[in-house]
């Protein structure tokens, strides 16, 4: 069904002189339209906020839409499944059971410890099934990635940094966790050169972060817009069973890549937070 809307809508701005590029393009930004069968739904747009010589634009986009949808579900989901209190969950409420056990015990606790693992499990838990959920609602049709869009994972980066920093001066105290940022003992002159380069990395973490699943979601889906659009670049259906196999197999293959990019962003977030708090480690 997506592959015949997206060669439907190409064709139409084929039509218009619209190039392939750019219509791939149009498909992966934000935006302020919502496409619903090729009806355009105009989102509300706002009178942009000046704020210390700073422009913020609070219009809601179609990403912003997508995040919303995504929270909306995970809150729908957990709380339909989770109405009435089984000793041993069963259906979708055991699969959420299970998923989230999992973050717990294979992610927040080998990486923080049985103290903070068990206190960061919500935290922990909460980015793995908004992640996983905004990547899976990419592969619906009429819905649209907002994890493949740069704010939204710098965001989501920004929240893990802050955290990070909180719980290292939590654990070792203010004073104490910047001390010990640098190793010990060192010759006076080599610190001129760790200080600079341990706090550049606080900062280079949560960038590969936000870099690394911006950059995943948004290649997969470019691949597939490319491969379905040699239909329509070549001008020929000789090359359909090549681009929609293709497409359809890179699709399946965007599915697994939607698991471990939420398990890889959940895994990095826990081991950056369990690195300050256990600095001596």
């Amino acid at each position: 069904m997506s592959a015949l809307l997206y060669i439907e809508e190409a064709e139409k701005g084929a039509e218009k002189g619209e190039s392939l590029g750019e219509y791939i393009m149009h498909h992966i930004q934000d935006s302020h339209e919502w496409n619903l069968f090729g009806y355009h739904l105009h989102l509300p747009t706002f009178k942009p906020l000046h704020v210390l010589g700073i422009e913020l634009d609070l219009s809601i986009t179609l990403h912003v839409l997508m995040m919303w949808f995504a929270a909306l579900f995970l809150i729908l989901a957990f709380g339909l499944a989770f109405r009435k209190r089984r000793l041993i969950p069963t259906g979708f409420a055991g699969v959420l059971e299970a998923m989230t056990l999992f973050v717990r015990d294979e992610i927040a606790i080998p990486n923080l410890g049985e103290k903070y693992g068990k206190r960061l499990t919500p935290f922990l838990a909460t980015m793995f099934f908004f992640i996983l959920t905004s990547n899976l609602m990419g592969m619906i049709p009429l819905f649209a990635t907002a994890t493949g869009n740069i704010s939204v994972t710098a965001s989501l980066a920004i929240v893990t940094f802050v955290t990070t920093q909180l719980y290292g001066m939590i654990n070792n105290g203010v004073v104490g966790y910047w001390k010990n940022l640098a190793p010990h003992g060192l010759p006076a002159p080599l610190y001129l050169i760790i200080i600079p380069i341990e706090i550049l990395g606080l900062f280079t973490k949560p960038f590969a972060l936000a870099m690394r699943l911006f950059a995943n979601m948004l290649a997969g889906h470019t691949v597939i817009y490319a491969l379905l659009g040699l239909i329509i670049a070549l001008g020929t259906l000789l090359v359909s069973p090549f681009s929609v196999g293709m497409a359809l197999f890179i699709s399946l293959l965007e599915i697994l890549v939607a698991f471990i990019q939420a398990y890889i962003f959940t895994m990095l977030s826990s081991l950056f937070i369990g690195m300050a708090i256990h600095q001596e480690h």
